[in-house]
């Protein structure tokens, strides 16, 4: 008598599934694998991730100790704040323990602290805390990077002004330029282009109110404008790529028409009136005012500008400013 497990019509126990291999998005060593790339000297990424960003501070984080964080534009980047045009060939910049043996590193950017730094995950990355990233950009970057920064953090109420004051304590490198920069922060912005074309006006002393509601004569709301020039009717706004679209723009007719009944003047600029023809949005102001036309106002704004990293002069200085060349010999004894 057969047993019934050799019956012909038995149907055969399937094999078990082969286990899927997840390939880490960064692995240490030299792995001999086409299917990664050479981030820094012994770390390596996925090829097919491209120049994706995390994947690259992943690779970086395997030679960071368990305090160290990302932090500065770096932990900015991570974060998706507001944003100046930070150049290619930016360093990673990562924070360390004073006492961390681990030497600079071509790519990289350390800053060394006496105690470790507030840091959360993001991700699988450390970055360090809102107001120690703050802190840290504001050691590197220009005030008017360093604003848009404060006024996207406030208005995603990723943090407050208490907060960001905390770390301000004497002889912290960046607190200086950190509280320099949080007196002329508005968490009312609502872009980063917004900031500056606002930053253009204070600098240049004109006195300019936030998210102005227009209203009719029967005080009904008919536009939240970006500006008005204080003691005018006169209201800047910055107009994005946006604006052009067709739908937006019916709107936008339509929405102007409806400012000019409530007897207001609107200006738009654009992101070339704000960086290269700056002076004729003075004049603009100035006209409103009823001042006479004063080249010396414009300097502060210019000044400023040419330190920031929305100028070609500000993204060659940071780069000479963060990016030394290392010695020789570190060059060749990079930390494994």
């Amino acid at each position: 008598m057969r047993d019934h497990h050799d019956s012909q019509d038995q149907t055969p126990f399937p094999r078990p599934a082969e286990p899927v291999l997840e390939r880490a998005d960064a692995v240490r060593g030299h792995p001999r694998s086409a299917s990664y790339v050479r981030e820094s000297h012994g770390v390596h990424r996925r090829r097919d991730l491209g120049d994706d960003l995390a994947a690259a501070l992943h690779a970086w984080q395997l030679l960071m100790p368990d305090h160290g964080s990302f932090t500065g534009p770096t932990s900015a980047e991570v974060r998706k704040w507001w944003l100046p045009p930070i150049p290619n060939g930016a360093p990673v910049f990562i924070a360390l323990g004073l006492d961390d043996p681990r030497p600079m590193r071509t790519g990289v950017r350390t800053s060394r602290h006496t105690h470790p730094i507030a840091y959360d995950d993001l991700g699988g990355l450390r970055c360090a805390s809102t107001p120690e990233t703050l802190l840290a950009c504001a050691r590197v970057l220009g005030l008017i990077d360093v604003v848009v920064m404060i006024d996207c953090v406030l208005q995603l109420d990723q943090c407050t002004v208490k907060d960001i004051e905390a770390v301000l304590r004497p002889r912290r490198p960046g607190a200086k330029a950190l509280k320099r920069a949080l007196a002329y922060a508005d968490e009312r912005s609502e872009s980063a282009y917004e900031t500056l074309l606002r930053l253009l006006h204070v600098l240049c002393g004109i006195e300019v109110e936030s998210q102005y509601v227009v209203r009719d004569a029967d005080g009904i709301k008919v536009a939240r404008a970006d500006l008005r020039i204080v003691g005018t009717d006169a209201l800047p706004e910055f107009d994005g790529d946006e604006h052009e679209k067709a739908p937006r723009r019916v709107k936008d007719r339509r929405r102007d028409r409806a400012i000019e009944r409530a007897e207001h003047v609107r200006r738009g600029y654009t992101a070339g009136d704000v960086l290269h023809r700056s002076a004729s949005v003075l004049r603009d102001a100035e006209r409103s005012l009823g001042l006479p036309h004063d080249p010396e106002r414009i300097r502060p704004w210019l000044d400023e500008l040419r330190k920031s990293l929305f100028s070609p002069s500000g993204q060659a200085d940071f780069l000479r400013r963060t990016t030394p060349r290392l010695p020789e010999r570190a060059r060749r004894g990079q930390i494994a």
